[in-house]
């Protein structure tokens, strides 16, 4: 299955690896225009100083991890489609140019569901999405586990799995998580919390 990641979705450092993560476990096929990519880098602007650079450096991994996702997108295709929001035609178009039957993003309003079908592309919001990819039994739960170690080593202390995930946008899947077995956090136990 092809996915076309909007930027909303990559954005968000949790919500990216456990996104691509699922992508990295066999779940489906990433991918993304180079517009795309700037937007999630220009949107750290708003952050502190460096975070930018943090960013174009993970794009420049995921580039080197993924370079089959990039899809190129010819302007008349943008120019010749129809949306709510005009700036969002371009990750539309990418969607299109890359043959996604899926479009993951959390922005439902702007992409109207018959707008979609008829280039036979599914809106999908990553947290329904990647509760689907567990149930179908892609291996959320490493993925998650290496998500929540990260989140440990760079605020310093202990992250709940299911907090982190809540924190995300991924509360259903964090619920599904949490109560598997061998799945560090709340509700499996943390070394210590008894």
């Amino acid at each position: 299955m092809r996915v076309l990641i909007d930027a909303c979705v990559l954005f968000p450092t949790v919500l990216r690896e456990m996104v691509v993560g699922a992508a990295a476990a066999g779940g489906f096929a990433p991918l993304w225009s180079a517009r795309i990519l700037e937007e999630w880098a220009r949107a750290t602007r708003r952050l502190p100083e460096g975070a930018e650079a943090v960013a174009r450096g993970e794009i420049a991994l995921l580039r080197a991890a993924w370079p089959e996702a990039e899809v190129a997108v010819a302007e008349e295709l943008v120019a010749g489609l129809s949306l709510p929001d005009p700036a969002d035609r371009h990750v539309l178009a990418a969607a299109i140019a890359g043959g996604a039957e899926v479009l993951l993003t959390l922005n439902r309003r702007d992409f109207p569901t018959r707008t979609l079908a008829r280039h036979g592309i599914l809106l999908r919001e990553p947290d329904g999405f990647l509760v689907e990819l567990l149930e179908e039994g892609v291996d959320l739960g490493r993925v998650a586990a290496g998500a929540q170690a990260r989140a440990e080593a760079a605020s310093g202390r202990d992250q709940p799995l299911r907090t982190l995930l809540k924190r995300a946008g991924l509360p259903r899947l964090g619920k599904a998580l949490a109560g598997r077995a061998g799945v560090r956090g709340e509700a499996a136990g943390r070394p210590g919390n008894g």
